[in-house]
């Protein structure tokens, strides 16, 4: 497996190795001890799976407040999406910006978001299926967002001029600016 960081040297590129035939392939996605040696090692607790039918769903910016705070592998089962993670950590030297990776099925690629940033992402393909692992349980009490057209961080979400599909909870998300000192950055 390969890690690799990207802009922002905290959130990772994974791409797991593939082993293929004439039956198709196999591909260990997640294993602990490979993970761990390759010096990223979460307790991991949960798992979901999110279905978008239609191409420009954006969901995110979201978050999780400790003690739930969450970190975040993502891969796509089907499709492709454009992930970006926002570092909200205040006192780190990449405070407020952020980083996106495709993801897709085709490039059998995952992206590891760490506590500390908001998450989210725009679905490119029609019929688009995400899945993920998270660190801490889904907490109603601790889910946060941020805008996801907040102008101060000024996300390029390549939508080609349409209008996102969001849910009603991301039509209403506060500013970067407007959100509570939570995260804190240790050097």
């Amino acid at each position: 497996m390969e890690v690799i960081p990207l802009a922002i040297p905290d959130v990772l590129e994974i791409r797991p190795r593939k082993f293929g035939d004439d039956r198709g392939f196999f591909s260990e996605t997640f294993n602990a001890q490979r993970f761990a040696e390759a010096g990223v090692s979460m307790p991991w607790v949960q798992d979901n799976q999110s279905f978008s039918a239609a191409k420009f769903t954006l969901r995110g910016l979201h978050f999780q407040a400790p003690p739930f705070a969450q970190d975040k592998l993502v891969r796509v089962l089907k499709g492709a999406i454009l992930d970006v993670a926002v570092d909200i950590r205040h006192g780190s030297p990449s405070f407020g910006q952020w980083v996106a990776l495709e993801v897709s099925a085709r490039a059998f690629n995952q992206i590891l978001v760490p506590k500390g940033f908001a998450h989210g992402f725009l679905t490119l393909e029609p019929d688009t299926e995400v899945f993920y692992k998270v660190s801490a349980p889904y907490s109603g009490e601790h889910d946060r967002g941020i805008a996801w057209n907040d102008g101060e961080i000024g996300v390029d979400w390549p939508l080609g001029g349409e209008a996102p599909v969001l849910s009603d909870k991301d039509k209403v998300a506060s500013s970067l600016a407007d959100t509570p000192v939570i995260f804190t950055f240790d050097a």
